[in-house]
């Protein structure tokens, strides 16, 4: 047996997923790592009424967007409706039960928990106008509708969100008991679940809310665009632009990933997706394995901090914090440009020590050829920007992009028509789009639901206050500690997390720890919150790179035949920027471009960018020599792996003196590095001089 085949014992997930290029292999593994993947694939009637109810699901969103006549929370409560008795229908109860069968239980299930919402419309005016005054019927529904709810969560979304909302529920009952900072003088049973149920400030809260309008249209504008083949055009584009480099398609999987995670907000979709493609091209160029799985795994959780969107993250953001969106996306650039940087000139010396080559030649497209036949699939992508960054809302700018893709469609369609070819868009395409969309909006309306309860016993109990003042408490006041308590807590919640939901469980329960050290009792305005939300969602996403759990890097790991917790180390290896740059844009928040201008951005990015080289040059030990200053000289080994040691972590001082946006420590970084790579040259000089004598 090789050692790449043996390696896979090391993971039993793993051990069944050799890797492959292969269709089914690739689709069996996104099932085994991605709940949202492992739905059922219905038959005859089965089939045709998920169909229908797709259909008319996407259609109701449509209409209630466009029209604006329906009460948010009738629209919020249909939502949830068709959400849950999709859920039942479409996902087995495990992973391990057939797809093609529908148990007559689930179809119970769905119905109840479609039935439950339907409730609150049906008696929606009488429900407003008892004002807090609720029946027993009422909190009968309520609790169904909520352990449902937490049915399909442990069924779709995982178990984490799942138990962190299940204690949050428990403390609101058990709350004045608790000691300390915790304590609260307890609320029953019947306020409990009028409040998450009934209420916007519960399941159908801001997370609902949000779901059921911008981010429905931002996933149908991605099934979309799915549809039209644009992930294999990034591609194909990222190819024809750096293919041919050192290390071509490394740098191809940074690129592309960066493009695609933006739109999907899919970590483990992302690296299963362009990785089947990326990955053995990789290894075929010579790169390690756990490298190859970790470039890839490291660029598709990136892609959620990728601004324009953020997977759909962006939206939340602006509307959680309260400021426009166009500031949440100039934030989000210069880390968002570090974070890559750092993985891409890592991927480049790691191709230059070991002497990697680029693609051939003839295995490159050609850009203008390309992009001539094949532009036109990102002009959806240009005129949702254009509306985004008009200032129009993000609803418009989704619909607009949503018609944009139609017209572009209609027309490719005619074309191929006129051509006496088959049209590359037809009505079975159409309808399954709706159908992606309406099911990739399940996982992430559940995961908002799930939030709303947290949030809800947050506002119910006043818990938000009270963990950022504990957590502060904790850290004795030290804002450096807090961060490093809000940077392990974010982690570990964001574990297994849908972005949106990863975003809205970090920002709530964590971020206000941040605030609550800076700020202290005070009420800081808007653009003063983003960062603290910023460096939550950071730490959050990362979660998927980051061991234990690295889903994103197990799914990495599968494909490149690799050990999957080597693979999570490179990976978190080659995301260090998600580690260090949230750290310095809340000590100064001009690198989220606040109250900075135009010339000190320059400034900020330039350092910046000049840092992330000196830490990945520090992290792979080679700039134009391998690190060691003792290394022409006769010593022992152990000296000069001391040597080597010293002369890195002097380059990681470097970086972080450049990454740190202040003047003082910028000219330190920069002469420090300057001095570095002068001794790096010289001694690839004098190995240069040694081969050739």
């Amino acid at each position: 047996m090789s050692d790449e085949v043996e390696n896979t014992k090391e993971n039993p997930l793993v051990e069944s997923l050799l890797p492959t290029t292969n269709e089914d292999e690739m689709k069996k593994l996104m099932q085994d790592l991605d709940k949202e993947q492992a739905y059922r694939e219905h038959k005859c009637w089965r089939q045709s009424i998920t169909v229908i109810v797709s259909v008319v699901f996407c259609f109701f969103q449509l209409y209630a967007t466009l029209s604006g006549t329906i009460p948010a929370q009738l629209v919020r409560a249909s939502h949830l409706a068709f959400v849950q008795f999709l859920a039942f229908l479409l996902f087995p109860a495990t992973k391990s039960m057939p797809k093609n069968t529908l148990p007559l239980y689930d179809v119970i299930l769905a119905f109840v928990g479609a039935g439950c919402w339907c409730y609150y419309i049906i008696n929606f005016h009488e429900i407003v106008m008892r004002a807090g005054a609720y029946t027993a019927i009422d909190i009968i529904v309520g609790i169904i509708g909520i352990i449902i709810l937490f049915e399909s969560c442990r069924r779709i979304v995982g178990l984490p969100i799942m138990i962190i909302a299940g204690a949050f529920i428990i403390y609101a009952f058990i709350g004045k008991y608790l000691p300390g900072f915790l304590n609260h003088r307890g609320y029953k049973l019947t306020r409990v679940v009028s409040h998450l149920y009934y209420t916007t400030e519960g399941i159908m809260g801001t997370p609902i809310g949000a779901c059921s309008t911008f981010i429905f249209l931002f996933i149908m504008f991605g099934s979309f665009l799915e549809k039209t083949g644009i992930g294999q055009f990034f591609i194909d584009t990222c190819n024809a632009i750096a293919g041919g480099a050192s290390g071509g398609p490394a740098k191809v999987a940074v690129l592309s990933s960066a493009l695609l995670g933006t739109v999907s907000g899919s970590s483990v979709s992302n690296t299963v997706g362009s990785g089947s493609f990326t990955i053995p091209m990789m290894k075929k160029l010579g790169y390690r394995g756990e490298f190859a799985g970790a470039v890839e795994a490291a660029a598709s959780t990136g892609g959620q901090l990728m601004p324009p969107i953020m997977g759909a993250a962006a939206f939340l953001m602006a509307e959680s914090v309260g400021v426009p969106y166009l500031t949440v996306v100039k934030a989000a650039i210069i880390p968002a440009l570090l974070y890559f940087a750092g993985i891409f000139i890592t991927v480049h010396l790691e191709a230059h020590k070991l002497g990697l080559k680029g693609l051939p030649k003839e295995e490159i497209p050609r850009f203008l050829p390309l992009f001539l036949s094949r532009g036109y699939m990102i002009l959806p992508l240009v005129v949702i920007i254009y509306f985004l960054c008009s200032g129009k809302t993000a609803t418009y700018s989704a619909l607009m992009g949503i018609i944009s893709i139609i017209i572009i469609a209609i027309a490719v369609s005619l074309i191929d028509v006129s051509k006496g070819k088959k049209p590359r868009f037809g009505l079975d395409d159409l309808v399954d789009v709706l159908c992606a969309a309406a099911r990739g909006i399940i996982s992430v309306a559940i995961a908002c639901g799930m939030a709303g309860i947290i949030i809800g016993v947050v506002t119910l109990t006043g818990l938000g206050l009270k963990l950022g003042a504990g957590l502060v408490a904790l850290a004795h006041g030290k804002l450096f500690v807090t961060l490093i308590l809000t940077m392990v807590s974010s982690i570990i919640l964001g574990m297994g997390a849908p972005t949106t939901a990863n975003y809205l469980i970090t920002s709530t329960i964590t971020a206000s720890a941040i605030v609550r050290c800076v700020y202290g009792a005070g009420s800081p305005s808007p653009e003063q919150l983003l960062p603290a939300h910023m460096f939550a969602f950071y730490f959050g996403i990362i979660a998927d790179v980051t061991p234990p759990v690295a889903l994103a890097a197990i799914a990495g790991a599968a494909i490149a035949k690799a050990r999957p917790m080597r693979t999570a180390v490179n990976a978190t290896k080659l995301a260090i920027g998600a580690f260090i740059v949230p750290y310095m844009f809340i000590y100064n928040p001009q690198m989220l471009m606040l109250g900075a201008n135009a010339l000190s951005i320059l400034g900020i990015t330039v350092t910046a960018l000049l840092g992330m080289f000196a830490i990945s040059v520090g992290l792979e030990g080679y700039a134009f020599a391998h690190t060691g200053f003792l290394n022409n000289f006769n010593l022992a080994l152990p000296v000069k792996k001391a040597a080597s040691v010293v002369e890195r972590l002097a380059f990681l001082a470097a970086g972080l003196c450049c990454i740190d946006p202040n003047p003082k420590t910028d000219v330190f970084g920069i002469a420090f590095l300057v001095a570095l790579l002068a001794l790096q040259v010289l001694r690839r000089k004098r190995n240069k001089a040694l081969v050739e004598g």
